[in-house]
């Protein structure tokens, strides 16, 4: 019951430090995000999905970044 209740409170305290993020920032963190996920999912079928996870975010985190940049030099 405790699993279940972590994950909605986490995601409801950090949603709102987003609000005052740039769009890089923005960006970025969403691509960490995003590149976690699918990180972690490639990396299940290997049995590594941690790894994945950290791959996929610095992944993620540097394409993100770059995508926030060009759209702010726009």
């Amino acid at each position: 019951m405790r699993k279940m209740l972590f994950l909605p409170i986490v995601a409801a305290l950090a949603l709102p430090g987003c609000a005052d993020m740039s769009d890089t920032g923005r960006a970025t963190a969403t691509g960490a995000g995003l590149g976690a996920l699918s990180g972690a999912a490639i990396g299940s079928f290997s049995g590594n999905a941690g790894w994945g996870a950290v791959a996929g975010a610095g992944i993620g985190a540097a394409g993100g970044y770059l995508v926030g940049r060009s759209r702010e030099n726009r």
